[in-house]
């Protein structure tokens, strides 16, 4: 289904993900090299679809802005391609090209900027290669650079530009056009780690081409977003993952972790029950409830999950609780740490599980389990009144039990010490509503 739009996609390679563009004249002038940050960022790439996204790979970008000198290098990585890798190098003080590379499965290109642009491209469908030699004595930046030079302008609220690009392809009669910064203006964009930001929403076209882009750069970061692209009919989105992003500060041992889950030789055993309401609850004696069945163990086969409990795991832990009270994406855990979770199961129909090999130290118990709640309930279904010799005395509420069945879940967690080394910890992980 996707592959005439990959096809689009490789032919005209990360120039059309990234359309890249820059100003007239003086253009270099309007720039600040200062908001450029090194770093490593990863986009995921859809196509969209009638307001529907489907997940077509990803685009990762370094920057190393070093000396007098910007370098670019980009991966491309599309689900059922081999991942192809460019490089683009600019001179830091006006943004000029320096080097263009770009090698893919169906092209090598390579390019020199100075007063003339000189490199070759190969078509390795074809085999054919071209020799590239023409004027570029002009200003203009080429087509990898633009999210990042688009991030530097004075961007403000009708903020507007002609701006000019350099990219090449052996169809185009002239490998330099024209893009206009048509519209900024205020907007938000929201993360699903890091909640709302404000941005500058920047939409480019390119009139020969009628292609469009709009960017949502970070006002106060000049991080970029997200982009999305028009070209011939088709709708690409590039977001930000947000891969650098990691709120837990607490350092991470894995050898000590693992020797806590794995060296030792304690225990810890119990039973996992729900028990749906308090022996005494009032308020359910108020309505006139009566649990059937009051202790639900869970069944065999529960998973339990048993957690060293230190610093880092409660951290994180607690900045999870955090997210999703804010409503956001959780924060995943590093791989060394998700390898020292111990897990088991319930191993008979008491609800009974075990934990071996243990360290003294904290550990979080975690499990969720559903189960069939079952009550009864009386119920009024009518009144009677009473007389005597035809004056009225009193009136009584006739009513009827009935039994119930609901599907209900428990989610369980406890913190359990164990205390000395060779200690056997019963616990009790009991849900309890009311």
């Amino acid at each position: 289904m996707l592959s005439q739009f990959r096809k689009s996609i490789l032919i005209s390679s990360a120039s059309l993900l990234l359309t890249v563009i820059v100003g007239r004249g003086q253009a270099q002038d309007k720039f600040d090299s200062k908001l450029l940050k090194n770093g490593k960022y990863t986009l995921a790439c859809y196509t969209v679809n009638g307001g529907s996204e489907s997940a077509i790979g990803t685009f990762t970008v370094g920057i190393n802005a070093s000396g007098d000198k910007l370098a670019l290098t980009t991966t491309t990585a599309l689900a059922g391609l081999e991942e192809w890798r460019d490089t683009a190098v600019s001179n830091l003080n006006n943004f000029k090209p320096i080097y263009v590379a770009s090698h893919s499965t169906l092209k090598d290109m390579v390019l020199h900027f100075g007063n003339n642009v000189t490199g070759y491209y190969v078509d390795k469908k074809t085999g054919k290669k071209t020799q590239i030699q023409e004027a570029g004595n002009q200003y203009f930046v080429d087509s990898y650079t633009y999210p990042f030079i688009l991030s530097l302008l004075p961007l403000t609220s009708g903020y507007s530009t002609d701006l000019s690009v350099y990219e090449y392809k052996p169809t185009n009669n002239g490998n330099l056009k024209k893009a206009v910064v048509d519209e900024v203006k205020n907007s938000t964009w929201v993360s699903k780690y890091t909640g709302k930001h404000d941005v500058w929403e920047v939409t480019v076209v390119e009139p020969t081409t009628d292609e469009r882009s709009v960017s949502y750069i970070d006002k106060k970061t000049r991080r970029l977003w997200q982009i999305d692209m028009w070209s011939n009919g088709q709708q690409i989105r590039m977001v930000d993952m947000e891969t650098d992003f990691n709120s837990i500060k607490a350092p991470f041992d894995k050898a000590a972790t693992m020797k806590m889950v794995k060296g030792g030789n304690s225990i810890i055993n119990g039973q996992v029950f729900a028990r749906d309401f308090d022996d005494n609850g009032t308020i359910w004696a108020k309505m006139k409830v009566v649990n059937i069945q009051a202790k639900q163990v869970a069944p065999r086969g529960t998973q339990v999950i048993l957690i060293p409990y230190n610093d880092y795991f409660k951290e994180w832990i607690k900045v999870n609780e955090s997210q999703r009270k804010k409503g956001r994406e959780g924060i995943g855990l590093l791989d060394e740490a998700a390898q020292c979770i111990k897990t088991t199961t319930v191993y008979d129909d008491e609800g009974h599980f075990e934990f071996v090999n243990l360290m003294p130290g904290e550990y979080l118990l975690y499990t969720e389990f559903g189960y069939d709640h079952s009550y009864s309930q009386s119920e009024v279904v009518g009144y009677t009144d009473h007389y005597i010799n035809g004056m009225f005395q009193s009136t009584t509420a006739n009513t009827v039990s009935r039994n119930y069945s609901t599907n209900a879940g428990a989610v369980v967690k406890k913190v359990v010490t164990v205390s000395k080394p060779g200690e056997k910890v019963e616990v009790k992980l009991k849900k309890t509503r009311a």
